[in-house]
Order: structure tokens, then sequence, then C-alpha cells
């Protein structure tokens, strides 16, 4: 089969497509031929060598949609969804086939075409752990989502609103009118990070928000502190810039404030599974929504997708095997 590669890390031009050994089915695995696999911005930072534990050399890809072609008799011919750890330690979904668990196995959406359901996997994840395993957000709760204009906070927004929640959403650009960010958010607002824990005092008459999910990390991880009622849980997503915050810890335990940290590796593709399980019933239903698809490259056309998340580019990047 052809698998996107890499031999060393470095920027996107240390990608190459490849003929290697067809993955095969036993007693543990099964083989998916892949329709759709989207590009992540972990996968340009694995690439990039971000990540200590990646061995070489490996075919990156971390989410996926297609179809089993090998494995038990039960799922042959069945169309699924995944997502994971591929492409560390083991090889990933950018290439026409991929091995993966037989216990992470889940029937795809009927309402998903095979680009959006592989557009699904890390983003959900990550705010699905940050609000519902780690948060617990309720019926009737306040959730504020920071970086809301994003995949990351656009998913928090559509899973907020599913589970209840009152949402509001910031980020330093309004989001297109078309978005979930402007869509689902009962305000949506543009402050400095400085002004932003007022601004959300103001919304909330002074209480304040019963969870933060913050994507953004850096400058805007103090004024997210500081935005929470009491007991108020704040789930930090992503710090791509500054690592190291300070805060008041008197305020902090004072306030009974709860801080969670969101790693989506941590979850293999078994654990991935059931977290997409429990997504599904909200894309069958329409109250969750698939991010908008900005480009589908087939696999020879890879690396450019590369360099477009890695230029930060607006909506999903998907590569299509098949395709060309």
């Amino acid at each position: 089969m052809k698998a996107l590669r890499f031999d060393a890390f470095g920027d996107p031009d240390v990608l190459h497509c490849e003929t290697v050994e067809d993955p095969r089915a036993n007693d543990e695995q099964a083989v998916v031929t892949v329709r759709a696999a989207s590009i992540n911005p972990s996968d340009v930072a694995n690439v990039a060598g971000r990540f200590s534990y990646t061995t070489l050399p490996r075919t990156p890809g971390r989410d996926y949609s297609g179809v089993v072609s090998a494995g038990p008799k039960d799922w042959l011919g069945q169309e699924v969804w995944g997502s994971g750890d591929g492409g560390f330690r083991r090889d990933g979904s950018h290439a026409e086939q991929i091995a993966v668990p037989i216990a992470s196995l889940q029937r795809k959406p009927r309402a998903l075409n095979d680009e959006q359901a592989a557009s699904i996997g890390v983003t959900f994840l990550a705010a699905w752990i940050g609000a519902i395993e780690y948060a617990q957000l309720k019926d009737g709760e306040t959730l504020v989502v920071i970086g809301a204009a994003g995949g990351v906070g656009g998913a928090a927004v559509q899973i907020g609103r599913r589970a209840g929640a009152r949402v509001f959403g910031l980020d330093r650009v309004a989001p297109s009118p078309e978005s979930p960010a402007a869509k689902m958010t009962e305000r949506f607002v543009t402050p400095t990070p400085p002004e932003s824990a007022a601004v959300v005092r103001e919304l909330t008459q002074g209480r304040g928000a019963d969870v933060v999910i913050n994507a953004v990390g850096g400058p805007t991880f103090e004024p997210s502190l500081n935005m929470l009622a009491h007991r108020g849980r704040l789930a930090v997503l992503a710090s791509p810039g500054q690592r190291s915050q300070t805060f008041d810890l008197l305020d902090f335990y004072h306030n009974e404030s709860q801080l969670f940290g969101v790693d989506t590796l941590k979850r293999d593709m078994i654990a991935s599974g059931r977290v997409l399980e429990a997504l599904a019933a909200g894309f069958e239903d329409g109250s969750l929504v698939p991010p908008i698809i900005n480009d589908v490259v087939p696999l020879e056309r890879a690396v450019d997708g590369y360099r477009a998340v890695a230029a930060g580019t607006q909506g999903r990047v998907v590569i299509a095997p098949a395709k060309g």
C-alpha cells in the first residue's frame, strides 16, 4: 500500500509518499481501508519532533474514516471512524490502510460523510474530555469557551449547548457567521486577555462561570481562573506560547476552584473510540455539526496539506487516499 512517511523530524518537506507492506489483521487488530484522514496540528508537531516518544520511521495521522477490510466477520465491510495515538509509536492513518485494535472499532454516524467523520476526532475529543469527563458540565450551568472561534473551541461550544449549558464565547477575532461559535453562543465577545475576566463577570451578573474551557493558554490562563464562579472548574487544552504561568494561589483555594489539564494523546485508540461512541448520537440528531472542511487532498499531495495546517489555515484539511 501507499503511505505517507517520515524518517527524520523537521518541517513538512521531510514527509514523502512510499510503498510499504500492507498491515495484517490478527486476533487483536483489524485492518481499515482509509477513505479519509484529517491533518491535525498535533500531526504537524509530531513530524516536527515535538514529542519525545515518537519512534521512526513512522506514518503519521490520528483521525480516520473508512471501511473494515480485514478482521472479525461481523465487522467486515462496516463503515467506521476512529482517532487516538496513531503516528507516534504505531503507524497512523495517513495511508491507504491502517491497523487498529478491534476493541477500538466504532461505526461511523450515517449523518456524516467520510471527510466529515475524519475531521471530528482530536478536536471533539479534547472538548469532550475537558467539558464533560473532567469538568462535569451540567444542564443549566454557565460555560465560557476561550478560543471559541477555533476548532477545539467550536467543538466545546457545541458540546456545551448539547449539555444544556448557557454558553459564552471569547476569542481575539469574531467568528464566521456560519460557525458554531456564532450560532450557538449566547454572546460572543472579543476582549483583550486582561479585560476578559471583567467581561465575563459582567455577562454573568457578577457570578462568573461554572466551567471555563481554555483552548488558547498563554496570557489567557490567569484571567480564565479569575472568571470562575465559586467552585468553578477550568480545563486547559493548549498552551502553544507561554508555558509558564503564575497565579494567586490564595484566591484559587478560597474560591475552591478546580484546574484540569487535557492531553488527548493520553487516550489510545480504544479510549478515543469510547468518546466517539458517546459523541455519535449528537451527530446523528444534528445537535453536533462537523467542522468546515477547507481542502481535501490525495495522499500524493499530503505535504501541501501539512504545509497549510502548519500555516494556520482556517477549516480542516483532509487526506483522501483514493482521490487523484
